[in-house]
């Protein structure tokens, strides 16, 4: 029998197995994931991570050949614990790391400091879950963002408040993040064009777990709802705190960023969750393309995890990669010009976006909560 020597070599990322067939060479393209993996809003970051893998497993399934060469993708997975400046580290570690692409960050406050170490070292960043309307105003040709922003949400649980529910006085309460803040003005401003009354205005913050001295002032002013920007690990124990306080018929309202599986956990059983009323910015799993048959896939590799944004870190992965396909390249330097004519049907939408990077006709989603489970409204 004749003896076959294989030799293994590895040259810049480039993997190639050589024998008596002609020597085929795999190159190891890494991808960015930044999201929260630490902290309270680590169940969301998990979920983004996971969506993320996913799209990279699925994307080696297709042995794909870009450039000449057999791509094998894989992962770069940071934690930026939701802190702007741990965000912004870790996006110049990816930048020195010469990643071909960035998925994430979660958070506003992250993803906006970040989008400019991005754009200074020429790599860019598809987001499937950050919204405030700031992140695209700088113009940068490395940023994208695949849900809609916070003008949409905001503005229509503001019209949903009013048209739909005819509340007259709502107060608000905001993180004081990126986020929170950006989508409290945004939720105010439309509900004074509705001639909708500011009972109170209140703040917290994204670390906070006790609210009982904001939300007594709160229920002097009589309030109809209450609108909360901010995040799940806050909203939970405001709603049980809510209905401490004996305002259990009093509407809650909130963006994307408390629309999750977890808050009904961090409610701990408050009846109040049942007043929750709150905006994904796309169409609901049953109404996206994929949605269903993907949802069954996901669960069936990362049981009791899905939260709401990893279909979106899912497509985000792949619209970087379907923009090096149409390049023939997986250099930043090439395939970053051919984001912008990204024309393709994903899981949660078809994806094409406008000048600034925003997705072109996004959707948006209202949500309740009935018997611990989150049901769509339209």
């Amino acid at each position: 029998m004749q003896k076959i020597n294989f030799a293994l070599m590895a040259v810049s990322g480039t993997v190639a197995v050589c024998g008596m067939a002609n020597a085929q060479e795999v190159q190891v393209v890494k991808i960015g994931h930044v999201a929260p993996i630490s902290g309270s809003q680590a169940h969301y970051g998990r979920d983004n991570e996971n969506g993320t893998r996913m799209a990279i497993e699925d994307l080696n399934a297709q042995n794909l050949v870009i450039g000449g060469k057999k791509i094998r993708f894989e992962i770069q997975a940071e934690d930026d614990a939701a802190d702007p400046k741990q965000g912004a580290a870790v996006a110049q570690k990816l930048c020195d790391a010469k990643v071909a692409g960035v998925v994430g960050h979660l958070n506003s406050g992250t993803t906006i400091p970040a989008s400019k170490i991005y754009n200074d070292c020429g790599l860019p960043h598809v987001t499937g879950a950050a919204t405030n309307p700031n992140l695209t105003k700088p113009g940068y040709k490395t940023t994208y963002r695949i849900i809609a922003n916070d003008l949409a949400l905001g503005a229509g649980l503001a019209f949903y408040a009013a048209d739909a529910l005819k509340l007259k006085n709502i107060a608000v309460i905001d993180d004081r993040t990126a986020y929170g803040q950006g989508v409290a003005e945004v939720f105010k401003r439309t509900i004074k064009t509705k001639g909708v009354a500011l009972a109170d205005e209140q703040f917290t913050t994204d670390k906070a777990t006790d609210f009982m001295a904001i939300l007594t002032a709160i229920k002097a002013k009589k309030p109809d709802a209450i609108f909360y920007g901010g995040m799940d690990a806050q909203a939970g124990p405001m709603l049980r705190q809510i209905e401490q306080l004996g305002m259990g018929n009093v509407k809650f309202f909130g963006g994307d960023g408390i629309c999750t599986s977890e808050i009904v956990k961090l409610a701990a059983g408050a009846k109040t969750i049942n007043n929750v009323v709150c905006a994904e910015g796309a169409a609901s799993l049953k109404k996206m393309p994929g949605g269903e048959a993907w949802k069954k896939r996901y669960d069936a590799k990362y049981p009791g995890q899905y939260q709401i944004y990893s279909p979106y870190t899912y497509d985000a992965t792949f619209v970087l990669v379907d923009a090096m396909k149409r390049a023939n390249s997986v250099d930043p330097k090439v395939y970053t010009a051919k984001l912008i004519e990204t024309n393709m049907t994903g899981v949660t939408a078809k994806i094409a976006f406008d000048a600034t990077g925003e997705i072109k006709n996004p959707a948006m989603t209202l949500y309740v909560y009935k018997n611990g489970e989150k049901f769509p409204l339209n």
